[in-house]
């Protein structure tokens, strides 16, 4: 398989040849294109349920920008995360269009209301979504025009909370480009899970209606909203806001459906009004030209437990299981199978994620574990694998953009963020690319919390995580920055 490490040497590279001179903010373009992408049969939901219809249409979009040397391409999304679709997109955007993967930023809004693209029977999906979000592509780079200004702003959203005995990183961040002084894209960021609009019906959550009303405000412009680092953050709910739920609950479906619409849409119109008042307030100009890389960070894992303690784990579940998807009510023991795996088979255990590939189907396989990779993994990562984790640095004028890979917890994109906030402005974004693996903080895999153990209950990791993986992510994200603005 191709090494991870090509992948980000090419990026790196492809980065640190372009032109520095600021003479680029005289030239810059941009073009935007906005396309819908909602399933047309019933699907597997993030959220474990079958999807019975559409409330609200799902959407990608795509800003272009191109300093007359490189472009740099923003695709939002209304998914949970672009699975399937990310290795089949880069490469078709490098070979077709000459943009290597560094340049090409690949945004969720974390959606849960919208298909599961880790289930089997959603792979062609996937592979849809991968051939209309390149029309797109190509859509916004033939509406390029110029000169356009990028200008970028920041406030506060004070309606999230968080978890995991950690402050909470209320920021909004908000980009916004236009040409003769109207806005064409408003690119923003909260980071938070979305709160859903319905059950089991396909809808875009709050940000959906948040894009919505800055589209209405400012005519001609394309909003586009990202999840930051929301990992452990949650819309804050009303203090009677379970008895409102139960009631609803037990009036019937319809009612609770309209019950979360009505909040959704509030939290909606919150997080509009922020962005709106930011983008009426002063603004810095980050017009400039592009840089940009991408590299892979090899994150630290914990040590196995004992074969004695696994055989005592799998007298939990039936022994015929074997390797299940979601949302199979055995997935989440994946990992005790895969860690017997290692010991029968005498398989190394990983120390570092760099050891292991990521299936399209969620399952970490080990690198040497050729049988189980010729069976689950995807061709197309011989080229293109995913092996966690992923951070895209790009520079726009003298602003850098962190885009890492994964449901990134708030205090680590909130510590990148403080390293230089004093000196220029910085955006910081999660969710970029395929398979959002939490990465959480030392404190929430001292508590053994729900984020630190996603990487054996959902992604088979035979190990979890070590305590320092926090640090460790945010010391190489601090370096890549570092190194695109010396």
């Amino acid at each position: 398989m191709t090494s991870a490490k090509n992948l980000a040497l090419v990026g790196f590279l492809t980065g640190v040849l372009a032109p520095t001179s600021f003479a680029a903010a005289q030239t810059m373009t941009a073009g935007v294109s906005k396309g819908v992408i909602t399933n047309d049969e019933s699907l597997v939901m993030v959220n474990g349920r079958m999807s019975e219809g559409t409330k609200e249409n799902l959407h990608a979009r795509v800003l272009v920008l191109n300093d007359r040397n490189s472009r740099l391409i923003f695709v939002t999304y209304d998914l949970n995360c672009l699975d399937v679709a990310t290795p089949i997109l880069r490469q078709r955007v490098r070979r077709e269009l000459g943009v290597e993967p560094s340049h090409l930023i690949l945004l969720a809004t974390h959606n849960h209301n919208a298909p599961i693209q880790i289930n089997p029977n959603n792979f062609g999906y996937g592979e849809w979504l991968a051939d209309q979000m390149f029309g797109l592509i190509e859509e916004a780079i033939a509406a390029e025009q110029g000169p356009a200004q990028v200008q970028f702003g920041s406030g506060d959203g004070y309606f999230i909370t968080a978890r995991g005995n950690a402050p909470v990183d209320y920021e909004i961040q908000l980009l916004r480009v236009t040409r003769n002084g109207n806005p064409v894209a408003m690119l923003f960021s909260h980071g938070t899970h979305p709160a859903q609009a319905s059950r089991s019906l396909i809808d875009a959550g709050h940000p959906g209606y948040a894009m919505e009303e800055i589209e209405a405000t400012f005519p001609g412009a394309l909003a586009m909203y990202s999840d930051a680092s929301g990992g452990n953050q949650f819309p804050r709910q009303p203090t009677d806001w379970n008895i409102r739920v139960a009631a609803a609950r037990e009036t019937g479906a319809t009612a609770y459906d309209a019950l979360l619409e009505e909040r959704a849409r509030e939290l909606g119109h919150e997080l509009a009004e922020a962005v709106i008042g930011i983008s009426n307030g002063s603004l810095e100009d980050v017009t400039g030209p592009i840089t940009s890389s991408i590299e892979v960070v090899g994150l630290p894992l914990a040590p196995p437990i004992s074969r004695e303690d696994a055989l005592k784990l799998a007298e939990r579940f039936p022994p015929d299981v074997g390797f299940v998807h979601y949302p199979h009510e055995h997935r989440s023991t994946n990992w005790v199978r895969m860690l017997l795996r290692y010991y029968e088979r005498a398989i190394p255990f990983p120390t570092r994620t760099t050891e292991m590939v990521c299936t399209d189907d969620t399952y970490l396989i080990h690198e040497t574990d050729q049988e189980f990779l010729d069976r689950y993994d995807d061709r197309i990562h011989d080229e293109s694998p995913c092996v966690y984790n992923e951070i895209i640095v790009a520079r726009l004028g003298p602003m850098p953009i962190v885009a890492m890979q994964g449901e990134i917890c708030a205090p680590i994109g909130a510590r990148i963020k403080d390293v230089f906030r004093a000196d220029r402005p910085i955006m910081v974004f999660g969710y970029m690319g395929e398979h959002n693996l939490y990465i959480p903080t030392r404190e929430l895999v001292r508590l053994n919390a729900y984020q630190a153990q996603v990487i054996q209950i959902q992604y088979a990791s035979p190990v979890g995580w070590a305590p320092e993986v926090e640090d460790e992510m945010v010391g190489h994200a601090v370096r890549m920055v570092q190194a695109i603005i010396d």
